[in-house]
């Protein structure tokens, strides 16, 4: 009989702690998610509303973004940790900022994803990972407001590695095995979000070009 009890004391604790441990997990993570949205709140509500202020969007935008990624980089740095969890937040926050005062998006996406692997680079932190980072904040954001997600995923990874390229070639190939098929993987989103029906195959093209190539050589 003593036996018995014993394992069922151990068996009551360990659930216990695993209970605990779960609860502990939960709240953590809340409070995380909690922090990143009011970050995005307070960069999107910073970007758009200095935009309304100087009244030039298309000019300023630029300017305003690598301002918000460089300060984003200088509070971490004084913290002491956070870039790679912070950068999501950012640079969500900055593409909706844009979109709320009507600026154009696909640009300051890339401005957005090079200025903060470059900042990456400057203050040591790992390059792959705040690209990636970077970009799916700037995908999260477009998804959002309705942009175009496809061109804002190629822009956004293209500008990742532009700016890796001035690191050199250790960067680029880590934000290159870090971005692979992302946008790949927008592309089969939107294709199965939106089926095309193929009702042409392609060999029936290929019989009416060909006479028309051999007329124009």
């Amino acid at each position: 009989m003593p036996r018995e009890n014993v394992v069922k004391e151990g068996e009551t604790s360990m659930g216990k702690a695993g209970t605990s441990v779960k609860e502990g997990v939960v709240s953590s993570l809340k409070g995380i998610n909690e922090i990143e949205a009011e970050i995005v709140s307070l960069v999107r509500n910073t970007v758009s509303n200095t935009l309304r202020a100087t009244g030039t969007v298309a000019t300023e935008a630029v300017t305003i973004t690598k301002d918000v990624v460089k300060g984003t980089i200088q509070a971490t740095e004084e913290v002491g940790t956070g870039l790679i969890l912070s950068t999501k937040s950012v640079a969500k926050g900055i593409v909706m900022g844009v979109s709320d005062v009507g600026g154009d998006v696909v640009t300051v996406a890339s401005q957005t994803v090079k200025g903060a692997v470059k900042g990456a680079a400057e203050v040591g932190a790992d390059v792959a990972m705040v690209a990636r980072r970077t970009v799916d904040g700037v995908i999260e954001a477009t998804k959002e407001i309705g942009g175009n997600v496809e061109e804002v995923a190629k822009v956004a990874v293209g500008g990742a590695i532009e700016a890796a390229g001035t690191i050199g070639n250790t960067a680029v190939k880590a934000v290159k095995d870090m971005l692979v098929g992302v946008v790949e993987g927008v592309k089969e989103v939107a294709g199965s979000a939106l089926p095309k029906p193929r009702q042409v195959p392609p060999p029936a093209r290929k019989e009416t070009e060909s006479p028309a190539r051999g007329k124009k050589r």
